[in-house]
């Protein structure tokens, strides 16, 4: 695994791990982990399974799914603290897929991970073990009628996820017609809080009618790419010059990186999701909420809160049964830690001072 460290110098320091989503990597922690480090701890953020230069995994579409299951990556995540001789962390931090591996691993190891942070994706929990069943057998699952209805819209429509689990979703983006780090551009743009169009709000049921509400770059028009679908948005010259959060050097970096590994091993992640394959593995965990000290810290200009109606009342309610804070920061949208760090950087101080006193 590749890894990025602050705050190594001195030995003794409390350990907290910083868990990357998709398209990003290790480097999406750059502004976060010396504030952490100033602040006494030792921050370890890898480039998870399937991202950078992390090694040991196969991006054959055909290949095996068993290993980016979310067990799995909390496997990962422990084998990992433990190569650096910790025994627990104070705290597991996830941003967008990483909030969802670091909501595991606190539900799974709550021993090892003492308290963890989610952002920009709310965990609604663990999937319902079906229950007093002996008389009454479950029904079946029910077929999902939502990507059906989404494709005979007026404007037919489909779900981001779903296109992302395509044999076609990777040559897609990693071949993009405006070129890879254009691409990037205009994806991280599109969902950030510089695009006029994120002025996010509760959707209220998982439909195609609703859904249809989310912008494109969650509910894509049907006969269009990803690529296509950012390019439409693209940040002019003068807009990608003023960027500060994210200037050409820095994303660089990151088109460098996909540009040798394509997505598809991220995209393996989401291939998981949409299979359902491993629901029933989960279910073990069925109704056990998160105990450790919980945040969840978003961008006020995130659709990614709201995107899955109910998600987040559903974290706050059952999900975690100890949240001390949940903020969105204005000024951002999805890449929250990139485009306010101080503001973020802040929030979790506030949070790891109060979860370890």
């Amino acid at each position: 695994m590749h890894v990025l460290e602050s705050g190594f110098e001195s030995k003794g320091r409390p350990c907290v791990l910083l868990l990357h989503g998709f398209p990003e990597l290790a480097y999406s922690w750059r502004k976060v982990m010396p504030a952490l480090a100033a602040a006494g701890y030792h921050v370890i953020a890898p480039d998870q399974r399937g991202y950078g230069r992390t090694t040991g995994w196969s991006a054959d579409y055909d290949g095996d799914l068993a290993p980016f299951r979310f067990p799995n990556l909390v496997r990962d995540a422990l084998g990992l603290i433990s190569a650096f001789g910790y025994r627990h962390v104070d705290a597991v931090i996830g941003h967008d897929f990483g909030s969802p591996v670091a909501a595991w691993c606190a539900l799974i190891r709550p021993d090892v991970f003492r308290s963890v942070v989610m952002m920009s994706a709310p965990f609604p929990g663990p999937p319902a073990l079906p229950f007093d069943t002996v008389d009454k057998p479950p029904a079946p699952p029910k077929d999902d009628a939502v990507l059906r209805e989404l494709a005979a819209l007026p404007r037919p429509r489909k779900h981001y996820q779903w296109y992302y689990s395509t044999r076609e979703a990777n040559a897609d983006m990693h071949g993009a017609p405006q070129g890879l780090h254009d691409f990037l551009r205009g994806y991280y743009h599109h969902k950030s809080a510089d695009w006029a169009g994120n002025r996010p709000y509760p959707l209220r049921a998982w439909s195609a009618a609703e859904l249809a509400k989310l912008p494109t770059y969650y509910v894509m028009d049907r006969d269009k790419t990803m690529a296509e679908t950012v390019a439409e948005e693209m940040p002019d010259a003068a807009a990608i010059a003023a960027n500060r959060w994210l200037p050409d050097s820095e994303l660089a970096y990151y088109s460098a990186q996909y540009r040798r590994t394509g997505f598809q091993g991220g995209l393996q992640w989401y291939r998981c999701g949409t299979s359902g394959a491993f629901d029933a593995e989960l279910q073990a965990w069925s109704d056990r909420p998160i105990d450790v000290p919980s945040a969840f810290i978003s961008g006020k200009q995130d659709w990614g809160t709201y995107q899955r109606a109910g998600a987040l009342e559903a974290m706050q309610t059952r999900a975690c049964s100890n949240m001390t804070l949940c903020e969105l920061v204005d000024g951002a949208g999805h890449w929250v830690q990139q485009e306010q760090p101080e503001a973020v950087n802040r929030l979790l101080l506030r949070f790891l001072n109060k979860s370890t006193e």
